[in-house]
């Protein structure tokens, strides 16, 4: 990366760029979405200045301001990265109020940042310069900017100085596309922003000056990085990444469990290992080498193997601090023979979780600057393993939890064909939405399509008694509307009262004078009958969007009335109604995740907007209903649902 430029009244541009056009802090008289802030020259302002940014972008995004159908999840967080940067530089550099604009141009389609401070005068000075007393972290930043900007510069005015950097918007790629993309750009992203805030490894003289004047902003952005992972491998590898090689020549990581597969002293059962741990008897395992980084990439196989054959042994007492571990002399090469390694406890919440180990080639101990500062970095580590870890033990449970909230199978009925779509919003938690479809016995099916108000633990409580309560009152003969009556009289009763306040422990500790509180459901129910020339379908709605009938010529009609939700009233009754869905007839039914899917103000559907969209399936399958409705739902935002969704197509053969 070139100087940045000193003359005034000019921009510059890295990765030679086009001169961006907006050459003053607030110039720009193009049609734009605009907002600004002045922030104090303190260590706050960078988050206030990411905040700032990321709520702008989310509120063109909502208010559909012309330009906004551009941005992406990716822009956003690159945008994100630069303004931090950007702020942590004007704040450590000129110690001046800082002034940040983000604009959004629409005939550029681009995301522009412009940073300004009031310390013009320090001239920024060229890489090679020998200044005793230079601050050698100058530019890693605009080496992130750089990275992540098409094009960025420097403006000198009077009395300001103004850092700008141009971000264009994506195209929109295929869906399909995108989602393979997905996974694999979050861990590259993740990867060269890691490796750009772990700068070049510069002379020994230097060091001290960066640890002193470079560390603080070095820790800060090493915590936001790794906060946002939710795999702990993930974490592992920006570990190293941040580690090598400014602080180390190589870095390892190991990971145990914490039930099975804890570090383990010799005993009776456990095989002891030659590092001088005992895998656990009962699993048979032991911790695991989960990340090896070097400077120089031909050398980490080398590594790795070496490591493997020895790990390190866990100390007697649970502390974070260095101990030192032995030299991997042979796999590094003989340039490299001989150096000094240490390894770091990862600790959180007074569990072990890991060790973090260091080497750096020639040295005969690190200075006490370098260890203490990864010593807190392993701090970060570990509580961010920690945190990825909960959020897997988590999101297993909920899976586990949703498997058992929805039938193993969807029951054939002689004479209908089903289709099914089923999205919930929260793939790591219990969704609210439910459906079932089951035989009752004496030729009769039944089917219900619910929404339990909230999510989580709670709704998981309410479903969990609503589905079995339903299967057992229709095969008890219970009707539609006497199934209903029974069911509200459940979920007003004590019992469901303290189950749900159970479950909501679970979330949080229960506040003085919080006691158990209802759940409210909508519930579409009904039952089929086969007969001769169709079906006979008894069904109620119980505060649930109505259900829809799509006759084979295009005509559809509303097949129920409305009624309230259950658990609100103890003493509602319920009523149900008898339609007969004749051949190529198809009865659509859906939670309100479809009908009040989003885009701004408007919702799906406004003016009758999901009969409209039934009417153009007359003639195709069940499974093409569903999935032509489920395609448009997710084309009718610019965003993706933020609302569970279910829909049941049931169609007369």
């Amino acid at each position: 990366m070139g100087a940045i430029p000193t003359q005034r009244e000019t921009a510059s541009c890295a990765c030679d760029a086009p001169a961006h056009p907006h050459t003053t802090a607030h110039g720009s008289t193009d049609r734009c979405a605009r907002t600004y802030t002045t922030l104090p020259g303190s260590p706050l302002a960078p988050g206030s200045a990411r905040a700032l940014v990321r709520s702008a972008v989310s509120d063109w995004a909502e208010a559909r301001v012309p330009g906004a159908e551009h941005l992406t999840a990716r822009l956003a967080d690159d945008a994100v990265l630069v303004v931090s940067e950007l702020v942590t530089n004007a704040v450590v550099h000129a110690g001046t109020e800082v002034e940040v604009e983000c604009r959004l141009e629409e005939g550029d389609r681009a995301l522009v940042l412009e940073v300004s401070d009031h310390h013009p005068s320090r001239a920024p000075r060229e890489p090679d310069a020998e200044v005793p007393y230079e601050t050698p972290e100058y530019g890693r930043g605009l080496r992130l900017v750089s990275t992540l900007a098409e094009s960025w510069g420097v403006t000198f005015r009077r009395g300001v100085k103004t850092v700008w950097a141009r971000l264009p918007a994506e195209r929109n790629t295929v869906r399909g596309e995108t989602e393979a993309y997905a996974g694999r750009y979050a861990l590259e992203r993740g990867l060269r922003a890691a490796e750009i805030l772990a700068p070049d490894p510069q002379r020994a003289e230097r060091d001290r000056d960066w640890l002193h004047r470079g560390a603080l902003s070095f820790l800060a952005e090493a915590s936001d990085l790794l906060a946002g992972q939710l795999d702990e491998n993930l974490v592992a590898a920006l570990a190293g990444q941040l580690i090598v090689p400014r602080l180390a020549d190589w870095c390892a990581v190991w990971l145990e469990d914490e039930v099975m597969g804890r570090w383990g002293s010799p005993r009776s059962g456990g095989a002891e290992n030659e590092g001088g741990w005992a895998a656990d008897s009962t699993s048979g395992t032991g911790p695991r080498l989960a990340r090896v980084w070097h400077g120089s990439e031909n050398r980490i196989e080398q590594l790795r193997q070496a490591l493997e054959k020895e790990p390190p042994s866990p100390p007697e007492t649970l502390r974070s601090g260095p101990v030192p571990h032995p030299w991997p002399g042979e796999a590094l090469g003989v340039r490299d023979e001989h150096g000094t390694a240490l390894a770091y406890r990862l600790i959180a919440g007074g569990r072990p979780l890991g060790t973090l180990v260091i080497g750096r080639a020639g040295l005969l101990r690190f200075p006490d600057e370098v260890t203490g500062l990864v010593e807190d970095l392993s701090r970060r580590v570990a509580l961010a393993i920690g945190a990825a870890r909960q959020y897997a033990r988590q999101a297993t449970i909920s899976q586990v939890l949703q498997r058992g909230l929805l039938p193993a199978a969807v029951a054939e009925i002689p004479g209908v064909r089903s289709a099914l779509v089923y999205e919930p919003c929260d793939k790591g938690g219990p969704s609210g939405d439910f459906y079932d479809l089951f035989p009752a016995g004496d030729g009769r099916w039944c089917f219900a399509i619910g929404d339990v108000q909230g999510k989580g633990p709670e709704a998981a409580v309410v479903i969990g008694l609503a589905r079995p309560w339903l299967r057992l009152l229709a095969r008890e003969g219970y009707g539609v509307a006497d199934v209903l009556d029974r069911l509200n009289r459940l979920l007003l009763d004590d019992a469901t009262e303290a189950a749900d306040a159970a479950a909501r422990a679970l979330v949080r500790p229960p506040a003085p004078g919080d006691g158990p509180q209802t759940r409210f459901l909508s519930l579409l129910y009904g039952e089929l009958a086969p007969f001769d020339g169709g079906i006979r379908c008894t069904l109620a709605s119980a505060g649930h969007p109505l259900p829809l009938v799509l006759g084979p010529d295009g005509d559809v009609r509303t097949a129920a009335r409305p009624q309230t939700l259950l658990g609100v009233i103890e003493d509602e009754t319920y009523v149900s109604e008898t339609i007969e869905l004749r051949p190529g007839d198809s009865l659509l039914c859906v939670t309100d995740g479809v009908t009040e899917r989003r885009d701004g103000s408007r919702m799906f559907d406004d003016a009758d907007g999901l009969s409209t969209a039934l009417t153009g399936c007359a003639g195709l399958s069940a499974e093409l209903i569903a999935e032509r409705i489920r395609r448009l739902v997710h084309e009718f935002g610019g965003r993706p649902p933020e609302d569970d969704m279910a829909l049941l197509v049931l169609q007369a053969e």
